[in-house]
């Protein structure tokens, strides 16, 4: 279900015709199938930073928030924290992708791997990828560091950015990353609790106001930022958190990126918040749609009032995406802003492009756990080692110039070095 340059609203129409056409049975029987045989692996790319990186969960409770899509409960999120360390992970001790039951039901009939990406169910082994951070690991001594908050797309966990975040981390910053319970595909919490999507249960209603689901998930997503935010300024009180984490988080330099949903997320939260001082959207509409899904489109605050701090806006080649003259939530924005602001899009690439279905995807497809005809669907043909080192390049530049003050001017203009990222300022 993630949103984007295709719109959300169209996301979650496909996502009913997917299950529809799959069907919950035939998807069974394709994951008991899978079972017999041997499942797919897959590795993510290694991290192009000189830093080793650590990682940890934190279990978070908002005490003052009922939670929007379980009324009567206490809005309980699910974040990681991702920053270099001196410790390096060796092969056994490099932390699971995913947690076995959260890679159990992403994997399944219900899960995003198949309503977004089109998995096969139970093809793969998700738990089984590894990162390349050492869980719970000392942070790196040397100062306090920038902070990066990163938001997924519409159903996707936090854990589908990875390699994007552990490469900013592995480069000295600290990235946080955030589940927005309810919505991702599924998040577990400590002592075992999975917290399944509501998303798909929704899909099939006949009288479902899509515009009003899509409004809903983003003020939620705004709140659940903003309150991490709150949070992060706390954590030197929490026990159990690694040695020195705390220290290293420089609040006053914080940035935001997110893909799809969780591009748009990033900019209005910016909007609402000026703690965040950068924020970047990858391939995130910026727009409600009707009732439908289809007809009618209204534009959010930060469309309509435009931002005054920088912000970067990364497009695909997907049909509805590209340039910001295209999309009229970016077009708004970029009349309304005074900040600095550049748009470039990824020739060649498609929505899942900025995600880790840009690593994972191929692999898989190699192994049978999805068709080709999906995998170009899913992220077009350019080649995945240069969309993943052109998203890695242009959002570090972005930080590095914003939260740091290094400027590398790969944002000046068109470089020769990404021949494939068309440019517009």
């Amino acid at each position: 279900m993630g949103s984007g340059g295709r719109a959300v609203a169209a996301v979650l129409l496909a996502a009913t015709a997917a299950l529809g056409t799959v069907g919950v049975p035939g998807a069974v029987a394709a994951a008991q199938d899978a079972g017999t045989g041997r499942q797919a692996r897959a590795w993510l790319p290694e991290p192009s930073g000189p830093y080793p990186i650590g990682t940890t969960a934190v279990h978070l409770t908002d005490t003052a928030r009922d939670d929007p899509w379980q009324p009567g409960h206490r809005r309980e999120l699910m974040i990681s924290l991702w920053y270099p360390t001196s410790r390096p992970a060796g092969p056994d001790d490099r932390a699971p992708y995913m947690e076995p039951a959260a890679g159990e039901h992403f994997g399944g009939p219900t899960g995003v791997g198949l309503i977004n990406y089109g998995a096969t169910p139970g093809r793969t082994d998700w738990s089984g990828i590894r990162t390349h951070a050492r869980r719970d690991a000392p942070a790196l001594p040397g100062g306090r560091r920038p902070v990066v908050l990163y938001s997924p797309g519409l159903g996707d966990p936090r854990t589908w950015g990875t390699a994007l975040v552990e490469d900013l981390a592995s480069r000295g910053y600290v990235v946080v990353t955030v589940d927005h319970t309810y919505e991702a595909s599924e998040v577990a919490f400590p002592g075992g609790d999975l917290a399944p999507s509501v998303l798909p249960g929704m899909l099939g209603q006949p009288d479902l106001d899509i515009g009003a689901v899509l409004r809903k998930a983003l003020a939620t997503r705004v709140d659940d930022t903003r309150f991490v935010l709150d949070q992060l300024a706390c954590l030197g009180g929490r026990r159990g958190l690694p040695t020195g984490l705390a220290g290293a988080l420089d609040l006053d330099r914080v940035g935001m990126v997110g893909h799809s949903a969780g591009g748009f997320t990033a900019l209005q939260a910016m909007h609402d918040d000026p703690r965040i001082a950068a924020g970047i959207n990858m391939d995130g509409q910026l727009h409600f749609p009707g009732p439908d899904g289809r007809t009618g489109v209204s534009l959010p605050s930060v469309a309509e009032d435009g931002l005054d701090r920088p912000f970067l806006l990364m497009g695909t080649g997907s049909e509805d995406s590209g340039s910001y003259h295209g999309q009229p939530g970016w077009d708004a924005l970029w009349r309304h802003s005074t900040g600095w602001h550049a748009d470039v899009t990824l020739t060649g690439s498609r929505h899942g492009s900025y995600t880790d279905a840009q690593s994972l995807l191929p692999q898989l497809a190699r192994q049978g756990a999805l068709t080709a005809e999906q995998l170009r669907g899913d992220v077009g043909d350019i080649r995945p080692g240069r969309a993943e080192l052109a998203t890695r390049s242009y959002v570090a530049s972005f930080f590095d110039r914003w939260l740091r003050g290094h400027d590398d001017q790969l944002l000046d203009g068109p470089s020769p070095r990404f021949p494939e990222m068309a440019y517009e300022r």
